[in-house]
């Protein structure tokens, strides 16, 4: 985060700081400040709703002004907002420009983007090992963190609940080698371990918490905050999961410094045009590709692969390269309902295929087509 200088920490928005408020966010609302709007975050949204922190303290306000038909320009969680000085309701009036954006695909047929949290700086994705290690899903979740420009984090809630430290290491093992480049803690919100390392990480900036319902986010974060903020249901006896009862996301200062963002335990993580984010979860897929004799080789079965010599060589984990090509096809399938474009180029393609397929099949049957 940017650091503040002797002048802005002084001014009326010192009270802010401690949400990230910085030279450049002031920066961004002096033109608002002018016209007596006052500046805020917005710590929660709820039906059309905001709870917003100022330097005056808590106030809410309606999001109607700002409500275009695109859902990816509503106002969210994170966001720094101008707002009006009175009123009722009190509106916002616009928020300023985000610096990250963390967003996903909804489940409806309608291919809209869902945007999670705004101007966030590090994504934490919470992974239970209470349960079965979901590499394919960690991969998605790390896809989506990284196109949203924040650093992500993985945390490997539960960690009291593995029998041994050489089990232990060979989880973590397992995830680092899923997500390179990526810090991977394993933390036992319970007994307080590896809390003090992800807590000196999260005091420079904002954080998000992902992660599926059960993952412990709500109990991790509570450990985080220093006290029991966040609701937290009975864990299950059978499998140890908790159930988790968050349903907004809320925005909390951290005693240690920066800010969190809590979330709903998400079912669906949808890709949102994430191409960027799927080539910096396999970089060395990637890197792997350039080395291919085909600058569009599809690692399927083209001559002079470099990515599938490395597979057969035991360099790369098949199960790495068929998430990375599932991941590659549902991005591509996402972008080709909102691009006109990619669409066509997609048909084009399947038409291709369907004629190589089409021929093969003549080809093993004896006849070939005129």
């Amino acid at each position: 985060m940017t650091t503040l200088s002797a002048s802005s920490a002084s001014s009326a928005f010192s009270a802010l700081v401690p949400y990230g408020w910085d030279d450049a966010w002031a920066d961004a609302f002096a033109p608002y400040h002018a016209e007596g709007l006052i500046a805020g975050r917005v710590i929660r949204v709820d039906r059309g709703q905001c709870d917003v922190v100022t330097a005056d303290g808590p106030l809410r306000a309606d999001t109607a002004f700002v409500t275009p038909h695109d859902p990816l320009r509503v106002v969210c969680t994170g966001d720094w907002v101008a707002v009006e000085p009175g009123g009722n309701p009190r509106y916002v009036r616009t928020y300023l420009p985000r610096r990250t954006a963390f967003v996903r695909s909804t489940s409806s047929k309608r291919s809209e983007g869902q945007i999670l949290a705004a101007n966030v700086d590090h994504a934490v994705v919470a992974v239970s090992l209470a349960a079965d290690l979901d590499l394919g899903r960690v991969e998605r979740f790390l896809a989506l963190a990284w196109e949203s420009g924040a650093q992500p984090v993985v945390v490997l809630t539960k960690a009291d609940v593995v029998p041994d430290a050489t089990t232990l290491s060979y989880l973590v093992h397992d995830v680092e080698t899923t997500a390179p480049g990526v810090p991977v803690l394993p933390v036992s919100a319970r007994q307080g371990e590896g809390l003090d390392v992800l807590t000196a990480i999260l005091s420079g900036g904002t954080s998000v918490l992902l992660g599926q319902s059960g993952a412990g986010k709500s109990t991790l974060a509570n450990a985080l905050l220093g006290e029991d903020v966040m609701h937290v249901r009975a864990t299950r006896e059978v499998d140890e999961k908790g159930r988790h009862t968050t349903t907004t996301r809320n925005l909390l200062a951290l005693p240690g410094g920066g800010v969190l963002i809590d979330t709903p335990g998400l079912r669906g993580v949808g890709l949102w045009d994430a191409e960027n984010g799927v080539g910096q979860v396999f970089s060395e897929i990637e890197e792997l590709a350039e080395r291919c004799r085909f600058h569009d080789c599809a690692h399927a079965a083209e001559p002079g692969c470099a990515v599938l010599a490395a597979v057969e060589a035991g360099e790369l984990p098949q199960r790495r390269l068929e998430s990375y090509r599932k991941l590659l096809r549902e991005n591509q399938w996402i972008v080709a309902k909102t691009d006109v474009r990619v669409r066509a180029e997609l048909r084009r393609d399947w038409k291709r295929k369907g004629a190589q397929g089409r021929a093969a099949m003549e080809a093993k049957r004896g006849r070939w087509p005129s």
